[in-house]
C-alpha cells in the first residue's frame, strides 16, 4: 500500500483528503506543522507528499525546499494563494505539482493516482544495459536518472528529468505546452501553463551556457518549444 504525507494545518481539509485518500486504498499519515511535517517526510519513508503552502512555523517553500535536498518523491503543493509567483517559485524549488484550493477532493485523488503511477513506473524500470541519450555535449543515463553536461553532473528533479528526456528524444519536434504538460504530468493542462514554463527555465540553467540564448532548448514564440540538434 503506497504511503502518503499530508502536511496540512488545517484539520477539517487534511481529514477530508485523508478520507477520499483512504477510500482509494492510499496508508495516509497526517502533520499541521511545517516543522513536524519536513522531521516525518525525512525520517520515515513515503510515496508522495501533499504540502500546503501556508504553515505554523516552517512555510510551505521551506519545506519542500529540505525535502527535495534529501528525497526524490513526487511533492504536490496546495494553497489557497492564486497569485502565479507563487506556483513558479513552488514549483522552482522542486515541487511536481499545484493546486489551488478550494478544489475538489477527487480532483486530489486523481491527481496523486496520475504522479504515484508515473513515479513507480520510472523507479520499477529493470534493464541490463543502461539507456542512454547523447547529444552535443549533454548525456542522458534514464536508467540511473543521472545528467552530464560537458562531462560534469547536474542534478535534476524527477520532472525536470522526464522533460528534458522526452525532448531531448524527439529532437527539432516542436511541442506545445499543452502537450507536454499531457506528456509529463499526465494530466490536463488547463491553468497549468506555467508549470511548463518554470521547468524548461530550470532546465536551462542547468545545461545551457548561458540560458538567455539556448542553444538546446528552443522557445518558438507563439507555439512551444523543441530540443534542437
Amino acid at each position: 500500500m503506497s504511503k502518503i504525507l499530508i502536511i496540512e494545518d488545517e484539520v477539517a481539509i487534511a481529514d477530508l483528503e485523508k478520507d477520499y485518500l483512504e477510500l482509494s486504498d492510499f496508508e495516509v499519515t497526517i502533520e499541521h506543522t511545517g516543522d513536524e511535517g519536513l522531521k516525518k517526510a525525512l525520517e520515515e519513508e513515503f510515496d508522495l507528499v501533499i504540502l500546503d503552502l501556508m504553515l505554523p512555523g516552517m512555510d510551505g517553500f521551506e519545506v519542500c525546499k529540505q525535502i527535495r535536498e534529501k528525497k526524490d518523491i513526487p511533492i504536490l503543493m496546495v494553497s489557497a494563494k492564486k497569485d502565479d509567483i507563487d506556483k513558479i517559485h513552488g514549483l522552482g524549488l522542486g515541487a511536481d505539482d499545484y493546486m489551488t484550493k478550494p478544489f475538489s477532493p477527487s480532483e486530489l485523488v486523481a491527481r496523486v493516482k496520475a504522479h504515484m503511477a508515473r513515479y513507480n513506473r520510472l523507479v520499477n524500470t529493470n534493464q541490463k544495459n543502461n539507456d542512454i541519450v547523447e547529444i552535443r555535449g549533454i548525456r542522458i543515463d534514464k536508467t540511473a536518472r543521472r545528467v552530464y553536461v560537458d562531462g560534469e553532473e547536474k542534478n535534476f528533479t524527477t520532472k525536470e528529468f522526464d522533460l528534458l528526456t522526452f525532448l531531448a528524444e524527439n529532437p527539432n519536434h516542436v511541442f506545445t505546452k499543452e502537450e507536454l504538460f499531457r506528456e509529463i504530468w499526465d494530466m490536463d493542462s488547463v491553468g497549468d501553463i506555467a508549470t511548463v514554463t518554470v521547468h524548461i527555465k530550470k532546465i536551462r540553467e542547468k545545461i545551457e551556457s548561458n540560458s538567455n540564448k539556448p542553444k538546446y532548448i528552443e522557445t518558438i514564440w507563439g507555439v512551444g518549444y523543441r530540443f534542437k540538434v
